[in-house]
């Protein structure tokens, strides 16, 4: 689990805030709600407070894979376009469980539904 972690790590210099809500409002009905939710989890424990600056660069990785415009899949193969990120944001997103409380939960599944 380290060696994914650290692969992750080096893509976080591609994330930027611009870029997240970018790639999120341009792809968000075509990468499906599983990924947006995963997404928004990762934003939202990104900007808490209480996430350790371990967990934030765990998260800064795979936000920055995500915003990569060239990633394992390309984004726009339909289907299976984003199902390699959603692969890393489900990943992290266990890693960093313990950083992701309810009241980011909450916000995550607060902004899902203005889109969906």
């Amino acid at each position: 689990m380290e060696e994914n972690t650290n692969n992750l790590e080096k893509y976080q210099e591609h994330y930027s805030d611009d870029g997240f809500w970018e790639k999120l409002k341009k792809f968000a009905v075509k990468a499906g709600q599983e990924v947006v939710y995963n997404s928004l989890l990762l934003y939202y424990a990104l900007k808490a407070e209480t996430t350790s600056s371990k967990d934030k660069v765990k998260i800064l990785g795979a936000l920055g894979y995500l915003i990569l415009p060239l990633d394992l899949i390309p984004d726009g193969i339909p289907i299976a376009g984003f199902s390699d990120d959603l692969a890393a944001l489900v990943f992290i997103v266990g890693a960093v469980a313990q950083s992701i409380t309810p009241q980011i939960k909450l916000q995550a599944a607060e902004k899902l539904k203005e889109w969906f």
